[in-house]
């Protein structure tokens, strides 16, 4: 499939999406066969950066100290020490909360044992333990490099989404985007293409097209 097809079929899901009064995102559904997903080695969960971005706000947390944390504090949407973290610890309706609203988080690896014993319970069932910061990593263009990221997780589940745009985009950015998921996934998977059964584009509340 060319990237013409592809911008075709999100062209005609824009184009056909009843108008709404709110902004509706662009979104695939996948569609895998041929895998035991049961077994998770071959499930997906990959964090993907799109080259066109994702067409909306991203929302990053990051749990650093001192000059790492500062530098986070122009970037970041909030920031967290580890005094935050003990107070995040003993308030798990905040912690849930958080853990909602929140895209990705980053952590500093010193502080990464202790999110672990204090939000993992948390934060690992819906798939949002944090990336670990290396000493070596610039915290500011790991947050940039993250609000064009999405995750492309499928759990145990033959079907699943993964947003890629917005629907005031333009369809080519749109379709550049889908094309560098669909890559990885083939790059990924067991038998690569012979384990993507189909491949929708729709708009949040619109009808579904096929891409693949």
């Amino acid at each position: 499939m060319s990237t013409q097809d592809i911008t075709d079929a999100v062209s005609r899901a824009i184009e056909e999406a009843p108008p709404r009064n709110f902004r509706e995102t662009v979104d695939l559904a996948i569609n895998l066969r041929d895998l035991d997903l049961d077994d998770p080695s071959n499930r997906i969960d990959q964090s993907i950066v799109l080259p066109r971005g994702t067409g909306r706000d991203t929302q990053i947390v990051v749990f650093a100290e001192g000059e790492t944390a500062l530098r986070a504090e122009d970037t970041a949407d909030r920031v967290f020490s580890s005094d935050d973290l003990d107070e995040l610890a003993d308030d798990q309706d905040e912690a849930r909360d958080l853990a909602n609203e929140t895209d990705f988080f980053i952590a500093e690896t010193s502080m990464m044992q202790a999110i672990g014993r204090d939000l993992g319970t948390v934060l690992g069932p819906r798939g949002k333990m944090p990336t670990p910061l290396q000493p070596d990593d610039d915290v500011v263009e790991t947050v940039d490099r993250m609000r064009d990221s999405i995750q492309l997780r499928s759990r145990d589940r033959r079907t699943f989404h993964a947003r890629v745009g917005a629907e005031d985009m333009d369809a080519e950015d749109i379709a550049d985007n889908i094309d560098v998921i669909r890559r990885r996934l083939e790059a990924n998977l067991e038998k690569g293409p012979q384990n993507i059964d189909s491949i929708y584009v729709k708009t949040t509340m619109g009808p579904a097209r096929e891409v693949a």
